[in-house]
């Protein structure tokens, strides 16, 4: 993790050059004001990966000598059959869209990003997988 850590510094040191060459050539504010706010983005991921970095053991991406099967594990549980990430993208893409149509539409768009939202957390306290 370290050097994901050092990677996003590098980068928010780029970004940064970048937006101040930008906004004095270019005098644009909306272009200059978002490569600052990337250079804050970066600059925070990186942070958080270096602090992170530094209370947890050594990864095998830390080790120069390290094989790719080192790093083989288990990443977590995905659900296989979930619809709930569609109902989301759904609303989501309603919300947006409100954004440019009009602000009406977004009364149809929440209760469908709510019943995905519910849905994909509730999804394992029904039927079979319910816990008693």
């Amino acid at each position: 993790m370290k050097i994901q850590g050092k990677l996003f510094i590098w980068l928010s040191v780029f970004i940064l050059a970048v937006a101040i060459v930008y906004g004095y050539w270019s005098k644009e504010p909306a272009g200059t004001t978002a490569l600052f706010l990337a250079f804050g983005l970066a600059i925070m991921i990186g942070f958080y990966l270096a602090f992170t970095a530094r209370r947890v053991d050594a990864g095998a991406q830390d080790d120069k000598e390290a094989d790719v099967a080192d790093d083989a594990g288990e990443i977590g549980f995905f659900s296989p059959h979930s619809w709930q990430p569609l109902a989301l993208g759904i609303g989501g893409a309603l919300a947006f869209m409100s954004i440019a149509i009009g602000w009406w539409l977004m009364y149809f768009s929440a209760p469908v990003i709510l019943i995905g939202l519910f849905g994909w957390v509730f999804e394992y306290y029904r039927g079979e997988n319910r816990t008693q």
